[in-house]
């Protein structure tokens, strides 16, 4: 082992660790799209924009199928990824604490127990919808294949492409609430495009969220020939790739303005615009030459980064509370 490789240390318990391998706490954002996704489609299922008709036992028992599925599912991909990574985690302070670094769980039982628990976790989407158990298997087999095995180590473009896996949460909670309203077999057609929207909300919000950890951690992914973009373009062409994703943010939260057809309440562009330009402005006062802190960050990349996290799940949340507001208020909620 080497120098900057964490000692072994006693082990917390099987299930802390098989906890630990699915980073659950990186899996609650997720978790949470999808269900804004749920609650968004069938609210407006009772509201007669869908033809479909849904109870609210019906939206609690796909939510938890969607919760647990989507659970397994994404903390399988991850597990598969540390499996992946092994060679490289004990080098990076961001890492270097996981279960196979400090000799918890080998690669193989991170492997194994990953793979099983995908499997278990997309399969099970099959109780409700047949599309939304491809577009959870998808994401698996495209986070690991895709993004961990192929992109990662190749390209600096790893996060935007490997970014689709990461953006699938709300198409299977939308799938999964619509169940078999959908009668086609086209997986792409869920039925309305407001899925296919919140899906490009999280692609877009990928790369500068993506970014700015990697700025604020700067120096360690060069340090295992992991190609960041700031560590292959410097950090000024990576701040400047990231104003672009906060444009294209900008310009999703406006599409209710100029395609009212989308289903997407008029309010929401408003909402959503303030929340974006709340968010770019972080993401604007990142000075590429700042100097590291006593931890050895980038304080103002840091900022965007957790900034960043609040801001997509106000975008998501806001979106429900505006769908749940009845009728035409004051003429700018758009059609419900």
């Amino acid at each position: 082992m080497s120098d900057d490789a964490p000692p072994s240390s006693p082990s917390p318990g099987i299930i802390k660790v098989m906890m630990q391998l699915m980073k659950l706490r990186v899996i609650v954002l997720l978790q949470i799209t999808a269900l804004c996704a749920i609650l968004v489609h069938d609210t407006l299922a009772r509201y007669g924009a869908l033809e479909v008709n849904r109870t609210w036992s019906d939206t609690l028992s796909v939510a938890l199928i969607t919760v647990v599925g989507g659970t397994l599912s994404a903390g399988g991909s991850n597990a598969i990824n540390m499996w992946y990574d092994a060679d490289i985690d004990p080098h990076m302070r961001r890492t270097m604490n996981r279960p196979i670094p400090l000799g918890h769980a080998t690669p193989r039982f991170a492997l194994m127990f990953g793979t099983v628990i995908a499997v278990l976790g997309s399969a099970l989407f099959l109780l409700v919808s047949t599309k939304a158990a491809f577009w959870s298997a998808f994401s698996v087999v495209f986070y690991v294949f895709v993004y961990s095995i192929w992109l990662k180590r190749r390209t600096p473009q790893n996060i935007v492409i490997g970014g689709i896996a990461g953006s699938t949460p709300p198409l299977i909670g939308w799938a999964a609430a619509a169940g078999d309203s959908i009668a086609n077999a086209n997986v792409f057609d869920l039925g309305s495009p407001i899925p296919w929207m919140l899906f490009f909300l999280i692609f877009f919000w990928t790369p500068p969220h993506f970014w700015a950890l990697a700025l604020y951690r700067s120096g360690e992914y060069g340090k295992v020939n992991i190609p960041m973009m700031n560590e292959v373009r410097g950090p000024e062409h990576t701040v400047f790739q990231s104003k672009i994703y906060c444009v294209f943010l900008l310009l999703l939260g406006s599409v209710p303005c100029f395609w009212p057809e989308s289903g997407l309440p008029l309010l929401w562009a408003f909402v959503s615009g303030g929340l974006t330009l709340w968010y770019a402005s972080s993401v604007w006062a990142i000075d590429p030459n700042e100097a590291f802190d006593e931890n050895g960050r980038m304080p103002k990349a840091a900022a965007s980064f957790f900034r960043s996290l609040f801001y997509l799940g106000w975008m998501f949340l806001s979106l429900v509370l505006i769908t749940f507001i009845p009728g035409d208020w004051l003429g700018i909620l758009g059609p419900l």
